[in-house]
């Protein structure tokens, strides 16, 4: 990714869904201006999901998401409808390309149900406009377009640009806990498990806001904290990288508000509240317990990786027990959770806001809890109070 580029979890995630033949890879091509997809009057051409970050006036940085036929057949035509369904999980804005401007299809019409259960924003674009002069005017809900000659483009783009805007109020990482004129201090361990020559997202994209805001804050790894606490100016919060918690924990003052990046992706991808009520089950386990531990993105596991080495340890010394674990990261989040007492998530940096709450709404409705890295390190190392102390609506919620 660019130094300059948004974070594709960030983007808006546009999926374009339709009948096969129906004119999405078309109409996606022309709307990206790129060769995005393959495109040929053979049903069932697409036979996975295409995914494309870009920027797309007047949206901005988005996801462009072209998916298979809904009608796909046979055993593998099913087994991409499965992986087109799974798209839905991280769509904010889905656009229906019909070419029938007539009749719906059956499954046009079923698709539209899940997309309205699912409170997806959703545009329906007649296709092949070049074969019905003169087109019959657009509505807020209806758009006319031809990837064939590009009509309708510019308007399908504005209409977009307009549900974007109506659908995705801005959310702050943690700017909006500080006032104006206070400064923050977040502390980035550099050990054997951070990138080397950058830092990792969340503390990225949490410094970027700051600075945005006209904050200052001061970086520094834990072993110089003391010497940044000690300076002239005191400040208004502390961020952590929550491996750190322990240490860090007792360097900050009682009287300044502590927190993690992953407390605070909690919070701005996910449900705080239910994530921390969640954490109560790591004082409930027992020998044998099915815990999954899963993250949203994939990477090349270190010798002491947080996921599958330092959080099963911290589980088992804190609770004495013996659970087995079932790990899973990027696309590879389990349909059927049952199986599972707990599941321990990361903060979910790489993932968008409606992928962390469909993973999160799959736990509510299956009766799993589900904890995030963070919180369960605090509440291991018997800090969770403490580091949820710039929210105390939440803090009240503990026992």
């Amino acid at each position: 990714m660019s130094l300059n580029a948004a974070p594709a979890a960030d983007r808006v995630h546009i999926g374009f869904f339709g009948l096969r033949n129906a004119g999405k890879s078309s109409l996606v091509n022309a709307l990206t201006g790129q060769e995005m997809s393959v495109v040929s009057p053979v049903p069932g051409t697409t036979t996975d999901p295409v995914r494309k970050t870009m920027e797309l006036l007047p949206l901005g940085p988005v996801v462009i998401l072209d998916t298979p036929g809904l009608d796909d057949e046979g055993e593998l035509g099913e087994k991409r409808v499965r992986k087109t369904a799974q798209i839905l999980n991280r769509t904010d804005l889905a656009v229906l390309v019909r070419s029938d401007p007539d009749r719906y299809h059956p499954l046009e019409k079923e698709w539209l149900e899940k997309l309205s259960a699912l409170k997806i924003p959703c545009l329906e674009v007649l296709s092949r406009a070049d074969l019905t002069r003169p087109v019959p005017p657009d509505t807020d809900a209806l758009i006319h377009v031809s990837a064939a000659d590009g009509y309708g483009i510019p308007a399908l783009k504005e209409a977009l640009g307009r549900l974007a805007a109506s659908e995705k109020p801005e959310k702050r990482i943690a700017a909006d806990l500080l006032a104006p004129g206070d400064s923050a201090v977040l502390v980035m361990p550099i050990d054997a498990s951070a990138p080397k020559g950058r830092l990792i997202l969340p503390q990225v994209q949490t410094l970027r806001e700051l600075l945005d805001h006209h904050f200052t804050a001061a970086v520094c790894q834990p072993e110089e904290l003391p010497r940044v606490l000690a300076g002239n100016s005191r400040p208004a919060l502390v961020i952590t990288d929550s491996q750190a918690f322990g240490p860090v924990s007792r360097m900050v003052p009682e009287e300044i508000p502590l927190t993690s990046f992953s407390i605070l992706f909690a919070r701005y991808r996910g449900d705080l509240k239910a994530l921390t009520v969640s954490a109560n089950r790591l004082s409930e386990l027992r020998d044998g317990d099915r815990i999954l531990i899963s993250e949203g993105c994939t990477h090349h596991r270190q010798c002491q990786d947080i996921g599958t080495v330092k959080i099963p340890g911290w589980i088992e010394a804190f609770s004495g027990k013996k659970p087995e674990y079932t790990f899973s990261s990027g696309d590879s989040f389990p349909g059927d959770l049952s199986a599972f007492r707990l599941i321990v998530h990361c903060g979910g940096c790489m993932i968008n806001e409606r992928e962390m709450q469909s993973r999160m709404r799959s736990a509510q409705e299956q009766g799993v809890p589900m904890v995030n890295y963070g919180i369960a390190i605090a509440y291991m190392h018997g800090i969770l109070k403490r580091s949820l102390s710039p929210f105390p609506e939440i803090q009240k919620l503990l026992r």
